[in-house]
């Protein structure tokens, strides 16, 4: 579904420093791909080139067998799905309107885009006689990304792109959401990408997981073998903070339970 061969990008016109440097991996239809990284690793940039708001100075950026720089960049913009941190809604315009915009672009009758709006906040756990009226400012953090994530879908878009979604999101509010992610994935038969610096985050949600430092692919695996068989010594350090910050909560709960006998 979603293809990147060898693809290259630099801000910097001297060459000097390459964002992402010969980038290879594909996006089976139905998987849920977790890109991560340090901060400037290259994952946005990554992102960014396969739904064409940037182009790539080397290789090839294929979705659904296409080359995206043979398509319309606002056309294919809105068969992609995308959801920024923070969700990104349109301050001035209440959460159906939010919704609505890409199937009013896109000249759907009135009556189908209400309906649409009206499933998805179903789908993604608001309800519908209570929200769609609301504007973004009425809403908790968690509520925006809700509606950040039915804004994506809203023109049936079968892949989903999703830049750190939940990092200024609390805790328990994360958690949900990411399972909520999970399951809409699913539900929907989505192909997906969720760009994080969160190892756990991308261990328990991806099919797969692309590790990025530097704007190169140092490893590409599912989550149990990243962890068994780390490529080299960048990855083996991610893996054991995750091991480490495991460690020290097992040792807490065994002091908690030896004091409570």
């Amino acid at each position: 579904m979603i293809e990147l061969a060898d693809v290259s990008k630099r801000y910097d016109r001297a060459g000097a420093a390459w964002a992402v440097q010969h980038a290879t991996f594909t996006v089976a239809a139905g998987e849920l791909v977790a890109l991560l990284g340090e901060s400037g690793s290259g994952k946005t940039t990554v992102m960014k080139m396969i739904n064409r708001l940037i182009d790539p100075d080397e290789g090839t950026v294929k979705v659904a067998g296409r080359d995206v720089r043979t398509e319309d960049p606002v056309a294919l913009r809105r068969t992609i799905g995308y959801v920024i941190q923070q969700a990104g809604l349109l301050p001035h315009i209440s959460v159906g309107d939010n919704i609505a915009m890409v199937p009013r672009l896109l000249g759907w009758a009135r009556g189908d885009i209400d309906r649409r709006v009206d499933e998805l906040l179903a789908l993604v756990g608001l309800a519908p006689a209570v929200y769609r009226a609301r504007f973004p400012d009425q809403l908790s953090g968690g509520q925006r990304q809700r509606v950040g994530v039915a804004r994506a879908l809203a023109a049936r878009s079968k892949v989903l792109l999703l830049d750190e979604p939940f990092g200024a999101l609390d805790p328990i509010t994360r958690v949900a959401l990411q399972a909520e992610l999970r399951r809409i994935h699913r539900e929907l038969a989505l192909t997906t990408i969720i760009v994080t610096h969160d190892m756990v985050e991308a261990l328990t949600l991806a099919d797969r997981v692309v590790v990025m430092c530097a704007g190169e692919v140092r490893q590409i695996a599912t989550p149990r073998a990243l962890l068994a068989a780390p490529a080299d010594d960048y990855v083996a350090r991610l893996v054991d903070v995750v091991r480490a910050q495991s460690a020290e909560l097992h040792a807490l709960a065994a002091a908690e339970r030896a004091d409570a006998r």
